[in-house]
């Protein structure tokens, strides 16, 4: 009993007992000659941080002493009153010099609390603080001129009419219209990707091309051709085919004469045996051949027209799918005036009269269509011109379609006298709106 009592009301440790054993512990290992290493502390126990009212406090070295709530509470307010005179400091040199040397005022302000190193303030990006002088004197500048009332002096005024009487007034950008927008329930008009497909169109259209061929090919003209071509609308006419039909077969007698050289009294059998493979190619109901020898006079026979039929095809390697001037002239004659009929046979009739100029064989099926369309809105005397809406859908400005709009224009002037008028004569009927009777275009730049 006396032993049990003996424990039970025995002395407690003093604080730093584990430390002073420790020291004796590294003291007798440098006795012993062992390297001297450094010993790790009993984490958490032998630290000089302590918390105290949920503070961490920094002990300073040398106090043993057990922390008691009145040692605490001191221990706690001698380090607020560092960490003030700490921030006092810091702050001090960013102070401006006037600000430091100011003489200080004769009332004594009441003194502020200082503040806990908790309750530091702080300072976001977008306060008022925060923010550079400049900044504020610019905003409030500009609030300042926001709230100036304009005056309309006499010099403003003039300059203002001025401005207006010669045009030079702000206009707004023409804006691209969409020609789309009223074909939405027209499952044909593809409206969805139909962008996509000129976009091929006009990649495509570079690819087997005809060239200028007439240099090799000694029996043939330019005038012979244009007989030829005169010959074929004139026959596509009478058989009432359908118009993409009539520009592939103009394709492939031009391709198949830049390929291969043809005799003089081969040349119709060229063009017979062209429409004879358009026809097949597009129409519903192609004619027979026999109707073919019919429309030649019986110049060629059946064999023939059909070893030329075979011909072409293997010199065209049997690529057909081509985009022709055709496919352009539909949606740019769209861009230009959807309904507008009186428009639209005018550009048909500029495209047919670029058939048969042999002048515009080199140039790309996209510039011809769009040379048509340029043509016939100067003939009609459209205004503007040309607009953003068919720059946006031709890819052409005016400056690039003066040199075939050129051409098409002299034709359409020369088109009454001449002595090959199946075009003419085809549009000044009734059904082609009369298109070929309107006035020949006088545009300045076109000589």
């Amino acid at each position: 009993m006396a032993t049990r009592n003996h424990r039970a009301v025995a002395a407690p440790q003093p604080a730093n007992r584990g430390a002073a054993v420790l020291a004796g512990r590294q003291k007798a290992a440098a006795a012993a000659g062992r390297p001297d290493r450094r010993a790790l502390g009993d984490i958490g126990n032998f630290t000089n941080i302590h918390v105290i009212d949920g503070k961490k406090v920094q002990l300073p070295e040398g106090v043993n002493r057990p922390i008691t709530r009145s040692f605490g509470a001191q221990l706690l307010k001698n380090a607020q009153a560092n960490a003030a005179v700490a921030n006092k400091n810091a702050v001090a040199p960013a102070l401006p010099a006037v600000a430091r040397a100011a003489p200080k005022p004769t009332k004594k302000a009441p003194a502020k609390p200082v503040p806990r190193p908790e309750q530091a303030i702080k300072i976001t990006a977008g306060s008022d603080e925060n923010r550079r002088p400049s900044e504020g004197a610019a905003r409030s500048s500009s609030a300042h001129k926001s709230r100036k009332k304009v005056v309309s002096t006499l010099t403003t005024v003039l300059i203002a009419r001025s401005k207006h009487a010669s045009g030079l007034t702000g206009k707004p950008k023409e804006l691209i219209e969409d020609i789309d927008k009223l074909d939405g329930d027209n499952q044909l008009a593809v409206i969805d990707y139909v962008e996509d497909i000129y976009k091929f169109y006009k990649a495509a259209q570079h690819e087997s091309r005809p060239t200028d061929y007439m240099g090799s090919q000694p029996e043939l003209s330019t005038k012979m051709r244009a007989i030829l071509t005169n010959w074929i609308i004139d026959v596509h006419s009478k058989l009432e085919l359908m118009p993409e039909t009539l520009y592939l077969i103009m394709y492939m007698v031009d391709r198949y004469l830049s390929l291969q050289t043809v005799a003089r009294r081969e040349l119709q059998l060229v063009g017979i045996a062209a429409l004879l493979i358009a026809c097949k190619y597009e129409e519903i109901w192609a004619p027979e051949v026999s109707e073919f020898i019919h429309l030649s006079d019986n110049a060629y026979t059946r064999q023939e027209i059909l070893g030329m039929e075979k011909a072409i095809l293997n010199k065209l390697e049997w690529n057909l799918t081509v985009p022709t001037p055709y496919v352009f002239l539909v949606r740019f004659a769209k861009a230009a005036g959807s309904g507008d009929k009186e428009l639209e046979h005018m550009v048909f009739f500029f495209a047919e009269l670029a058939l048969m100029a042999y002048s515009m064989v080199t140039f790309c099926p996209s510039m011809v269509a769009a040379a048509a369309v340029y043509a016939a809105r100067c003939t009609l005397r459209k205004s503007p011109l040309w607009t953003e809406t068919l720059k946006h859908h031709t890819g052409f400005d005016e400056l690039q379609l003066i040199e075939c709009a050129n051409i098409l224009i002299r034709s359409h002037a020369a088109a009454p006298d001449g002595k090959l008028t199946t075009i003419y004569k085809k549009y000044t009927t009734e059904e082609f709106g009369r298109a070929a009777l309107h006035p020949p275009a006088a545009v300045p730049g076109l000589v």
